[in-house]
């Protein structure tokens, strides 16, 4: 397929984001080997999109193409042959199973995480999104939002301390409590 309006929308919104998206994948995928051929992947996920309609916002649309593409392959792994299924046992495969305790802690976490973010000042919370959802290098983090490299960093500490505090508080408190103001005294700045 030869579009040349297409291409050039891939090439100034997409390809762009190349580092950014090399990182990610670095970062979320087990074998570094494999992240040239997983980006590889994600461009052709998003140009076959895009052929039929170009997304809105074409940089989260292609991290999004990206999350799909490590649960797909995640998935993939998990599956096991049926023809393997009954030597199970011979091969001492452990099952690690989600537990009732195990979901509820998880569920826990992310609400303390959830809260403790709401309660981030917005530079704190952009910051963090930027540097550890989105990717982004302090240096872009900065560029995008207008600030020193200096203040994303100090943005970033005092967010991540915050962040931590209330997701591995073990003192039995309510998901909410100990988090009001965090990352706030940097608003004055």
């Amino acid at each position: 397929m030869n579009n040349p309006d297409l291409d050039e929308w891939f090439a100034t919104q997409i390809l762009v984001h190349e580092a950014a998206l090399s990182r990610y994948l670095q970062r979320t995928w087990h074998s570094a080997s494999e992240v040239p051929d997983l980006r590889q992947e994600v461009y052709v996920r998003v140009y076959e999109h895009a052929a039929k309609t170009r997304p809105d916002n074409p940089k989260a649309f292609l991290f999004a193409s990206a999350r799909n593409l490590i649960a797909d392959r995640v998935r993939r792994e998990r599956i096991v042959s049926i023809d393997y299924s009954q030597d199970l046992d011979a091969l001492r495969v452990l099952v690690d199973e989600q537990t009732p305790e195990r979901r509820l802690s998880a569920r826990q976490e992310l609400r303390r995480l959830a809260a403790a973010l709401d309660q981030l000042s917005d530079d704190c919370r952009d910051v963090i999104w930027l540097r550890r959802i989105q990717g982004l290098s302090q240096r872009e983090a900065a560029r995008q939002l207008g600030m020193p490299e200096g203040t994303v960093e100090s943005h970033m500490s005092r967010g991540l301390k915050a962040l931590l505090k209330a997701v591995f508080q073990r003192d039995g408190t309510d998901p909410g409590n100990g988090v009001e103001g965090l990352g706030r005294e940097s608003e004055n700045e």
